[in-house]
């Protein structure tokens, strides 16, 4: 596995930690909720610019596009 790619899965594992831990939920919750609703897509999708942003910024990302695509997490 290259370097950047191991970055991006450990921020990706950190936005899942972060994002159960937020909404009170289990990390095997929150990935599949964040898997269901196009979370874990964004993240891969979107790397370059999220993981230069605050967590909080990430985690108010992520609820975004949940919500987006039927999520109804508040």
């Amino acid at each position: 596995m290259s370097e950047a790619m191991r970055k991006q899965v450990n921020y990706t594992v950190a936005c899942i930690h972060e994002f159960a831990r937020k909404k009170r939920m289990s990390q095997q919750d929150a990935f599949i909720y964040l898997d269901r609703y196009q979370g874990l897509s964004f993240l891969s999708d979107c790397y370059e610019i999220e993981h230069t942003l605050s967590m909080d910024d990430a985690m108010d990302d992520l609820e975004l596009i949940c919500r987006r695509n039927g999520g109804a997490l508040t």
